[in-house]
């Protein structure tokens, strides 16, 4: 009997130990997750008493094309070499000894494909549902006329004092709107504010000086005054030739802007838009020639010259939020408080991942690390 029992058990544990081993040599392949059809991922499970391991390749199960020499250690591989999006590719792993020989190989094979959606990126689908949300809410409630507090830009409520003391003095104004091009925000949203304060000189009977450096500027700008004299109801008292070029050169046209200064004695000018190492040479002389200055620009680098030689500074998103304080038009109020809320949010989640981790939970930056 205890023979019977002895037998039976060395049999179950051979019986166990070949099914263990069996499950534990693996080859798979698998479309790789969240991407555009472009990788296959490749996982195996071999026994680490193999040096190294050859993965080829094929498309129609024929022709093989080695593609990696791996190691037993890596347990994957992804192979994103030419694989197209749509077809269906077959490996094959190849196991080998100490003397490079092939003692035992794999097969398995996958189709290519892109996927809808990725699930790495649901905490950025959430904020994006949120800001959306928020954004789209309140341009509906400014279409209303639900009245959206914007806080005061000082700087702005100046354009109107400047004006007048420009026209009192005889004196021109000046508006310089940075040195990029129109593919810089911060030259366009210095382009709405130029709308705004062409219309008020229009309306002064005023005189504007609006050089530019890039010819698309050039154009844009032009359109932008002569628009506004025409809201203003004057459209004869547009001088085609107070929006002018100078030159692309950086340093050159930062001259030019500062002999018009020196010359004409403006009593405003207005520096709006994206400035790089010109702008405390171009606000020492405004400030020299006894001028009211305003300047925005949204490069943190050149804010503390501006803030230092001008009356006032547009500070960063100041910029970006003048065009909805001057014109009070619904869709651009409704975008900029629907931006706070957003920003409001970030700042909460910010505060709230803060104080779960000075408790011990890691949830909410797992979260966030990990999508």
């Amino acid at each position: 009997m205890k023979k019977f029992f002895f037998c039976f058990f060395i049999s179950f544990m051979f019986i166990f130990y070949i099914q263990l081993v069996a499950q534990d040599i693996s080859f798979t392949a698998q479309d790789n997750p969240n991407d555009d059809g472009g990788a296959i991922l490749l996982e195996w499970n071999i026994p680490l008493s193999y040096p190294e391991m050859i993965i080829s390749r094929s498309i129609d199960r024929e022709n093989y094309i080695e593609i990696a020499a791996v190691s037993p250690l890596l347990k994957t591989f992804i192979d994103d070499e030419n694989i197209e999006d749509g077809q269906e590719y077959f490996y094959k792993l190849s196991v080998l000894n100490l003397e490079g020989e092939t003692i035992e190989s794999f097969s398995a094979s996958a189709l290519a494909k892109a996927e809808w959606f990725n699930t790495d990126k649901i905490s950025l689908l959430i904020m994006t549902i949120l800001l959306g949300s928020s954004i789209t809410y309140f341009i509906f409630s400014a279409r209303k006329g639900k009245r959206l507090y914007i806080r005061k830009i000082s700087g702005l409520d100046t354009i109107e004092e400047a004006v007048g003391r420009a026209t009192e003095m005889g004196k021109p104004l000046l508006f310089v709107p940075g040195i990029m091009d129109l593919d810089d925000m911060q030259t366009i949203a210095g382009l709405n504010i130029l709308g705004h304060l062409a219309e008020k000189v229009a309306q002064y009977d005023s005189t504007i000086h609006v050089p530019v450096c890039r010819s698309m500027v050039l154009s844009t700008a032009k359109e932008i005054v002569k628009e506004a004299y025409l809201r203003a109801g004057r459209p004869d008292a547009f001088k085609p030739d107070s929006v002018f070029y100078l030159t692309d050169d950086q340093f050159g046209y930062v001259a030019g802007v500062d002999g018009i200064i020196l010359r004409e004695k403006p009593a405003a000018t207005f520096y709006l838009g994206a400035f790089y190492a010109e702008s405390l040479i171009l606000a020492e002389t405004g400030f020299e020639s006894g001028a009211i200055q305003i300047a925005g620009t949204a490069m943190p680098t050149q804010i503390p010259f501006f803030v230092a030689a001008c009356d006032y500074t547009l500070i960063g998103e100041e910029l970006f939020a003048a065009s909805a304080y001057l014109s009070n038009e619904p869709n651009q109020l409704g975008s900029l408080k629907g931006q706070d809320v957003g920003k409001a949010i970030i700042i909460i989640t910010l505060l709230v991942g803060v104080v779960l981790e000075m408790f011990g939970i890691h949830f909410l930056k797992d979260f966030l690390a990990t999508h």
